[in-house]
């Protein structure tokens, strides 16, 4: 099982496509994180508050807060009377007029009211577009310090590198370990490891082992170069860091995900005796992993879905959130994993030419 595991993890060495993917994982991750890299408390006179100005995927990093019931409200009243001066021809005054009817209802029975009486559609979405406004410095910094009373900030990045970095790994891993069987699944290989005196799952274990030591060599690089970054942000804005976040983060939300790649790749070399059918299957299977849907309260978003390889953290960098089916999910993929093992060694042991 040793020697497996080394052949395999050195195969991975060796492979040109190994370090490119840890390059182009790295420079991606980066991109989509560089801008939660520059989070600050903000100075006197470094933000100019943009009154009315509804940003879609709006976040602190542009100065931008989440409104409280009251004054999303009042954003939403202000932008749909906007738009009834713009759009319909009213003067401030009308359209001041008609919003102060709207007051004393309920959102949903506003929306109603506003497209029966002015054929005015879609407000429930300009409801969504003011969920954030452009705050002062002063707004923006008692916001940051709010939410870093309650995590530091490693943990938010933490989240977001997990977030991003489980997609790449995702699909990197797809692409890496089909090579791990495909050498031992030529026929006259298969036939010359059925002769060897190893058992099924020490031959197993070794592969499924060094392709795992792989990824999670690739996924240390990553770890330990955000963490640097996440340091040099903390040190630099004064924000608390917990080191622990990012490996955490790693072996609870990525890891596992790796395992069950490995192991379906695993399972389905040894059904169809090549590992290539696998390839579209595991792609579809993150793509599956990666859906939104509406959940109870009519929105469209990530909820995660079970057995998912694939989890993402909705929610902007301070308002993130861990999905509700992440938790057992991450408990559920490693048993699906070993499982999936187990059939791979029986049929190992099953199948002769």
């Amino acid at each position: 099982m040793k020697a497996v595991f080394w052949r395999e993890l050195k195969n991975f060495l060796k492979n040109p496509l190994f370090w490119a993917g840890l390059v182009v994982a790295l420079v991606g991750i980066y991109q989509n994180l560089e801008p939660y890299l520059g989070i600050h408390y903000f100075s006197d006179g470094e933000l100019s508050p943009k009154p009315g100005a509804a940003v879609i995927d709006a976040d602190i990093t542009e100065g931008y807060i989440p409104a409280g019931e009251e004054k999303h409200r009042r954003l939403w009243e202000e932008a749909v009377a906007r738009s009834l001066e713009q759009d319909f021809g009213m003067s401030a005054e009308e359209a001041e007029k008609t919003m102060e009817k709207t007051r004393d209802m309920e959102l949903e029975e506003a929306y109603a009211w506003l497209e029966e009486n002015y054929r005015y559609y879609g407000a429930e979405y300009t409801y969504e577009d003011t969920a954030w406004y452009s705050g002062t410095a002063a707004e923006c910094n008692a916001y940051i310090e709010e939410k870093l009373e309650k995590h530091p900030f490693s943990w938010y990045l933490s989240r977001k590198f997990a977030d991003f970095a489980g997609l790449y790994m995702g699909f990197l891993a797809t692409v890496l370990l089909a090579f791990v069987f495909y050498r031992d699944m030529r026929k006259k290989n298969y036939e010359l490891l059925h002769t060897k005196p190893v058992r099924a799952w020490q031959y197993l274990g070794g592969k499924v082992l060094g392709a795992l030591a792989a990824m999670a060599l690739i996924l240390a690089v990553l770890t330990g170069v955000f963490m640097v970054l996440s340091r040099q942000t903390a040190s630099a804005s004064g924000f608390p860091i917990n080191y622990w976040d990012f490996p955490k983060a790693v072996l609870h939300y990525i890891l596992p995900n790796m395992l069950m790649i490995v192991c379906v790749y695993g399972a389905v070399s040894l059904v169809f005796r090549t590992p290539l059918p696998a390839v579209p299957l595991l792609f579809l299977y993150i793509i599956y992993s990666n859906m939104g849907k509406t959940g109870p309260d009519g929105t469209f978003n990530y909820y995660g879905r079970i057995l998912a390889v694939v989890v993402r953290f909705p929610g902007e960098f301070f308002e993130i959130s861990v999905p509700p089916v992440a938790e057992l999910n991450q408990l559920l993929l490693p048993l699906a994993a070993v499982l999936l093992f187990l059939l791979a060694v029986r049929i190992w042991k099953r199948r002769r030419y």
